[in-house]
């Protein structure tokens, strides 16, 4: 079963995720580089939002490292699922390049059946930002962000998808003083019985209301992913805030607009990022 394919999980987290991607072309200070914001079941893939969004902390320069625990909590009908915990690694041998891992611990109840708790699909990535934003005009930061997803998981257990997909994004943003829209998606190729290929685009906006809280919203659609699942669109809102220049706090929740019932009526998600 999917919750939405690879658009349930993944769908609900992505609008925080998408500033992050484009590492020091957007910032308010030298060192506070602001990089927004990610189931065969919910649970397997996550939200739609999650996976399909860049990670939300980029390490500030001179920093590389940006090593993240995350909780995620997903609801739609008959179907309850989490990652619990969310770890990501992201490394940036350059303010333009970064490297991405992650690996969910996935936990998923469908109503009449034993809940299953284990290792799900692991994500890779490589994020390369090709276009600065042009401080002086309109020209926005654009990035490249593929993603490729292992078949991990166990799909017996709806912890995993059994197949290995790929997602080819791009992403933009504009810095408006405090004010930084971004947005962007991509093509997702989803191979495997019953499914289809699909699109995934969000926008959002970002507020930064001191070096140390940042605000954020996004709306975001995604298409059909599989056979009998339905297209949806959503919403989330979150916070970040850094605590210094080493430890940072994510906040997300939203929940879907269309098709909210079978595809996402709740979702939140929490983060803990250290970055050296």
């Amino acid at each position: 079963m999917i919750f939405a394919g690879k658009t349930g999980q993944r769908v609900a987290i992505a609008s925080a995720v998408l500033y992050f991607a484009f590492g020091n072309a957007v910032s308010v200070r030298a060192e506070d580089n602001v990089s927004l914001p990610r189931l065969t079941t919910i649970a397997a893939e996550g939200t739609v939002e999650q996976r399909s969004n860049p990670p939300l902390v980029t390490p500030p320069e001179p920093q590389r490292w940006a090593i993240g625990l995350g909780a995620l909590y997903t609801h739609r009908k008959d179907e309850t699922a989490a990652w619990l915990p969310n770890v990501e690694v992201n490394y940036s041998p350059s303010d333009r390049l970064q490297l991405h891992f992650m690996a969910p611990f996935v936990y998923d109840h469908l109503k009449g059946l034993d809940s299953k708790y284990g290792v799900g699909d692991i994500e890779l990535g490589v994020r390369y930002r090709f276009v600065d934003d042009d401080p002086r005009g309109w020209r926005p930061a654009i990035a490249a962000y593929p993603l490729v997803d292992l078949p991990t998981g166990s799909q017996h257990d709806n912890l995993g998808t059994g197949r290995t997909h790929v997602f080819l994004p791009l992403w933009l943003s504009k810095t408006f003083g405090s004010w930084i829209p971004y947005g962007g998606g991509g093509y997702w190729i989803n191979p495997g019985p019953g499914n289809r290929d699909w699109t995934f685009a969000a926008l959002g906006l970002i507020r930064v209301l001191s070096p140390e809280w940042f605000l954020t919203g996004t709306v975001f659609y995604a298409s059909s992913s599989k056979v009998g699942i339905k297209e949806q669109t959503g919403f989330s809102v979150g916070a970040r805030y850094n605590v210094n220049d080493h430890h940072h706090m994510l906040f997300t929740i939203g929940r879907g607009l269309q098709n909210a019932q079978v595809t996402n009526e709740f979702t939140s998600y929490a983060q803990y990022v250290v970055t050296f």
